[in-house]
């Protein structure tokens, strides 16, 4: 006899909720019922999966073990379901997708209206997180897809081509550069650089991109770095130093109230690709497509 999908799930939401009186109300079941379906679980098993103490519920090595694969097999039922609805209708129901930073406050509030009005059936639940983050969530099954961008590690993902966005330079108002309409990254050698805190991509998409090394503290002063783009652009519009904005950021008016300079580089305009990723062999991956297919035109 093998375990049951009802059954798998009873144990997840207890490993969630701590307690089988949360976790019943959670799966919308009595007490007695989620508790019979985990003792059948066990059967099952030929194991306990649960200690059960006062204080609430801890899972055993073999609930543990158990729930990994439970986790992997929900979310592959859940993807099978899926399939089948999408297969007429595609972008209709719920769609998981998750944004970085750089990305989300620029193109977001110009693909949502276009979303909304091409796919009105479509229930997109948002995600906001660093790239890192986001891969890991997307091949653990907790997203259906994630707005990158590229190059990065794409190993057991696949994705479509959304845009390339140029990286700019940025600099104060009036730095002597700013009387130049274009310079190569080589002219800003020797200027303090800013750039966004480790874990975000677009740092080494930057370093990458323009052939630079990553800043260094100086004697007892430490290398600046910004937690976000709006901040990176007021560090930059303050004198502190220069950086690199990506072209959509500044397309959406993020330098605009700043007393900073933006100037395009010289020779072959270094860019990052922005792309719609997701699981290699899932189920979602025609509705990616025709997500990033519809972006373009965002």
């Amino acid at each position: 006899m093998l375990p049951t999908i009802r059954q798998l799930q009873y144990l997840k939401f207890l490993a969630e909720q701590g307690a089988f009186g949360k976790a019943a109300e959670a799966a919308h079941v009595t007490q007695p019922t989620l508790s019979a379906g985990i003792q059948e679980l066990e059967r099952t098993l030929g194991a306990p999966v649960v200690d059960r103490a006062r204080s609430g519920v801890i899972l055993t090595a073999v609930g543990e073990a158990a729930l990994a694969r439970a986790n992997t097999i929900l979310n592959e039922a859940e993807e099978l379901v899926q399939a089948a609805k999408n297969a007429s209708q595609p972008l209709t129901g719920r769609f998981r997708l998750g944004v970085i930073p750089t990305i989300a406050p620029f193109l977001l509030p110009k693909a949502l209206p276009l979303l909304r009005s091409r796919f009105p059936k479509l229930r997109l639940y948002l995600r906001e997180d660093l790239t890192q983050r986001l891969i890991a969530a997307l091949k653990a099954g907790q997203l259906d897809a994630a707005l990158i961008a590229l190059p990065f590690d794409m190993q057991g993902l696949a994705h479509a081509h959304v845009s390339d966005d140029e990286l700019l330079a940025a600099i104060p108002a009036d730095h002597p550069l700013a009387n130049r309409l274009e310079f190569p990254p080589s002219a800003m050698e020797g200027e303090d650089l800013i750039l966004l805190e480790d874990g975000h991509c677009l740092r080494d998409h930057v370093l990458s991109a323009c052939g630079l090394k990553p800043p260094k503290a100086t004697g007892d002063e430490e290398a600046f770095a910004a937690t976000s783009l709006p901040t990176l652009v007021q560090m930059v519009g303050s004198g502190l130093g220069v950086t690199y904005l990506p072209a959509m950021a500044v397309e959406a008016g993020l330098t605009s109230a700043a007393h900073v300079a933006v100037r395009h580089l010289q020779a072959d305009h270094p860019s990052r690709e922005i792309v719609v990723a997701w699981r290699s062999g899932s189920s979602r991956g025609a509705e990616g497509r025709l997500l990033a297919e519809t972006l373009r035109e965002a």
